[in-house]
């Protein structure tokens, strides 16, 4: 059941961490979590990814708290395609420089390809909240990479 979230819990835990064995370990931890609280979900099957990566995200988050270092390596995210590759790596720079509450709707919603009511379950949001915060995050984005692109 919960097998088939755990590539997309992947990602999203590579994302926010930065760190491969780092986010091995958060999706683990997360994975034994919903198994013991699975009887606490409410809802269909469809509320089960929305509901796991909302764990994943937040097992994400205290172990960024909980860490003594901080992560300096940019995750090794899977290559889309290879002819991109030079403009994935300025924006995967431009991507970790947001602060992570920013990056995390802008992960589900264009890296792991979530719809957006998915997206706002996972952050636990309105609908309308979800938009908003892709929207801010995606203009901030847009500004770095520009202001990249002036050097």
């Amino acid at each position: 059941m919960l097998a088939a979230d755990r590539h997309p819990a992947y990602r999203l835990a590579a994302v926010m961490l930065g760190d491969r064995s780092a986010a091995e370990d958060a999706v683990q931890e997360a994975s034994i979590k919903a198994w013991r609280k699975l009887r606490q979900l409410r809802g269909d099957a469809h509320s089960l990814r929305a509901w796991f990566l909302s764990i994943v995200a937040n097992e994400c988050r205290m172990a960024r708290r909980t860490r003594w270092f901080s992560v300096i390596k940019l995750a090794e995210l899977p290559a889309q395609a290879p002819e991109g590759r030079e403009s994935s790596s300025d924006l995967h720079r431009a991507l970790m420089r947001l602060a992570p509450d920013e990056r995390l709707p802008l992960v589900l919603h264009f890296y792991l390809d979530l719809p957006l009511d998915e997206v706002a379950r996972t952050l636990r949001v309105s609908p309308s909240a979800a938009k908003s915060r892709i929207y801010r995050a995606a203009k901030r984005l847009r500004a770095d990479l520009t202001m990249e692109e002036v050097f």
